[in-house]
């Protein structure tokens, strides 16, 4: 089996269960996710099976998009609902909330949430703060390409702002509650979220476990992936036989053109390549051809 499967995961399992779950349904070890959820939130989560693994990082790179609520007039050492939780300050008036969203907007730095999976001088960030020391965590530079305020709802003593993000890889949704709180001054927390689109996959046409569990149970499983071809956004070269098997053992071509490209021979696609100088130039390999 080769292919991405789009998981809808749901609120509560880690992404490392679900690769269990699908380990366990195809009876294969090679199975791996592009790109993390929190176990707080849901949503489209691309699990690549079997030489599909060997594409994570061209998976992950592209543009993602999330509905998510920011609570404001509380923080949490989190940034999330995980908490603890501490009051904040009062949130201003809807208008205020909008501009200030509006801001959100661009190419940025943005410092990580401590409770995160990012490294400093060798240690684990949510590791160190669970032992109750907070690591400095560079800041890195990210996209948000679009924000829209999709509802602002009051609380007592607080405001949901639903939103509709989309953004580049490595984007923090926790850091933007975190960040539009203090912005506004009164504080705010990523109190839902849900990915909606990742990987060129939609939430819309996603595969809850349940639904899995009952393709597998019916020897269709198959049915679920999705071909890996279909996600990458790369130009096509097309190889024969012996061009493909040369490739796949890790030798050049020639081959007019530049940049990456994703490289398919007689039965489909054998990897991704790189053409310059008038060679094609092996990157990733998907499965060496007999």
């Amino acid at each position: 089996m080769i292919g991405v499967i789009n998981l809808d995961k749901p609120v509560g399992p880690t992404s490392h269960d679900m690769v269990g779950l699908v380990r366990r349904l195809t009876g294969l070890r090679r199975i791996g996710h592009a790109g993390t959820l929190d176990p707080l939130a849901s949503g489209v989560l691309p699990i690549l099976v079997g030489p599909a693994t060997r594409l994570s990082q061209e998976l992950t790179g592209g543009r993602k998009r999330y509905e998510a609520v920011v609570r404001l007039g509380f923080r949490s050492r989190t940034d999330d609902g995980e908490g603890p939780i501490e009051p904040g300050g009062a949130p201003p008036a809807a208008d205020a909330v909008r501009v200030a969203v509006g801001d959100l907007v661009g190419t940025f730095e943005q410092r990580p949430p401590a409770y995160s999976a990012r490294k400093s001088g060798g240690k684990v960030a949510y590791q160190a703060a669970r032992g109750g020391v907070e690591l400095d965590l560079a800041p890195r530079p990210v996209t948000i390409h679009a924000v829209h305020v999709l509802d602002i709802v009051p609380g007592e003593g607080w405001l949901d702002v639903h939103l509709d993000l989309e953004t580049g890889p490595g984007t923090y949704i926790r850091s933007v509650a975190r960040d539009l709180g203090e912005r506004l001054g009164c504080g705010g927390y990523l109190h839902a979220l849900r990915r909606t689109e990742a990987a060129g996959l939609a939430a819309g046409t996603a595969h809850t476990p349940e639904a899995l569990e009952a393709l597998a149970t019916s020897g269709r499983l198959d049915e679920a992936l999705v071909p890996v071809e279909r996600l990458l956004d790369l130009p096509a070269v097309t190889l024969d036989t012996e061009q493909a098997g040369r490739f796949s053992h890790g030798g050049e071509l020639a081959w007019s053109g530049e940049g990456r490209v994703q490289v398919h021979g007689p039965s489909g696609l054998v990897g991704i390549g790189e053409l310059a100088d008038g060679r094609l130039r092996p990157r990733t390999v998907l499965a060496e051809a007999p």
